[in-house]
């Protein structure tokens, strides 16, 4: 995934109010940028970290700027979460997740479920499979990428949803992107969330299956 817009460089002052973040670019200006992350992001907001930002030139948006990844010191991280949809969206268009790749149609946001969107509706004669993406920005004390990184109750909520989907003879997927590189392994952060390990291990006995896709990270582009 390509980005479409050039990316801006500067410096992480603070993040606040979850979704907005004031940044000090590398020309001097002092923005604040919309944070498209409605997580802790507890790895992710050190004051003074390079970040990297798009600019916008909407008349409809409050805010010109969005907040798209930060560096640690060891790896880009992009927490701008809607970036795992588009990840994800490449890769099944190139055939890139071999578990995914049997199926002719991908579609985007279809409903489903209670009230819910269902991120990729994938379809092949008379088979439809449902994936739901997750972005992982979080590790753990033993260096595991992990999520989520904050209490989910939609998160335990699409999993519930999955499983309806597999109950009615379709095929269900939960898909994690993991949009950082310095981890390896991966497992879910009980310690934040143990409600949700016991969802998706619930989810899992009954049929919905776990993918996992590390990416690599670059200014320029995110691929899986």
């Amino acid at each position: 995934m390509k980005f479409s817009k050039p990316l801006l460089s500067g410096k992480l002052i603070k993040r606040y109010k979850r979704f907005l973040a004031d940044i000090q670019l590398d020309d001097g200006r002092l923005i604040t940028a919309h944070c498209p992350n409605s997580g802790r992001m507890t790895q992710c907001q050190g004051e003074g970290w390079p970040v990297l930002v798009t600019s916008h030139n909407n008349p409809k948006r409050k805010l010109q700027f969005t907040w798209e990844m930060v560096h640690n010191g060891k790896s880009w991280i992009c927490i701008n979460t809607q970036r795992a949809n588009e990840i994800a969206h490449e890769a099944l268009l190139n055939k890139q997740i071999p578990e995914l790749a049997e199926y002719e149609n991908i579609e985007k946001e279809k409903k489903y479920g209670k009230n819910s969107k269902i991120d990729f509706l994938l379809s092949s004669q008379n088979e439809l499979c449902y994936v739901e993406v997750k972005s992982v920005t979080l590790t753990n004390s033993k260096g595991q990428f992990c999520f989520p990184d904050a209490p989910t109750e939609r998160g335990r909520k699409h999993l519930d949803e999955l499983v309806q989907m597999k109950e009615e003879g379709h095929r269900a997927v939960m898909l994690y992107i993991v949009n950082r590189e310095d981890g390896k392994g991966f497992t879910i952060a009980n310690f934040i969330d143990p409600d949700y390990g016991k969802k998706l291990n619930w989810a899992a006995q009954n049929g919905v299956e776990v993918l996992v896709y590390a990416t690599k990270i670059s200014k320029n582009e995110i691929v899986i």
